[in-house]
């Protein structure tokens, strides 16, 4: 397993939509594997891959200690009822804001195995299943934000002493693919 660097807000991989996951192969669970380590190192609660520079509908989660998820090509179902609460980001670090979000999710997909997933839950894992499905949707919480608290955030993110950083070399992939989906 490797720590993987976490692209930063300002870096265009984080608002363009994730390709679907087709093959489950090894290197998928090298990428999980990579995914959540990186999000416990950080730490954080989810991750998703385009955060460290895949562009796969992949994410992490770990919202009850010492036990880790994963979801591959998730599709959400929303409950009706809303909650308010702060919400972060990684590639946002050290800013959070009041984000309107359900209260409870079902979402399917896959594990890293090709299995059909089903993970229901409410409060924190619902607010992170979203957010993390929001950045395979090239969305970031900033974007959720209402138009005072998004100015509030921008401000907040351009007098951060991350914002404007060198972005990582990216690495083409050796494989036929150069590390995307077919």
């Amino acid at each position: 397993m490797t720590i993987k660097n976490i692209r930063l807000f300002g870096d265009t991989v984080l608002t363009k939509k994730a390709d679907e996951v087709r093959d489950f192969d090894k290197e998928l669970q090298q990428l999980v594997k990579d995914l959540t380590e990186t999000m416990l190192e950080a730490p954080g609660v989810g991750l998703a891959a385009p955060q460290i520079g895949v562009s796969l509908r992949v994410f992490t989660y770990c919202v009850e200690e010492d036990k880790p998820g994963h979801l591959i090509n998730p599709i959400l179902q929303l409950s009706e009822n809303r909650q308010d609460g702060d919400e972060g980001c990684l590639s946002i670090p050290g800013l959070a804001f009041n984000t309107d979000r359900s209260y409870g999710v079902i979402a399917r997909g896959k594990n890293m195995y090709g299995e059909d997933v089903v993970i229901e839950g409410s409060e924190l894992l619902a607010r992170c299943i979203q957010h993390e499905t929001d950045h395979l949707d090239g969305i970031l919480f900033v974007d959720r934000l209402d138009t005072e608290t998004r100015k509030l955030a921008m401000k907040s993110i351009r007098e951060a002493e991350w914002f404007g950083l060198e972005k990582p070399i990216v690495k083409v992939s050796p494989h036929d693919t150069f590390g995307l989906s077919i």
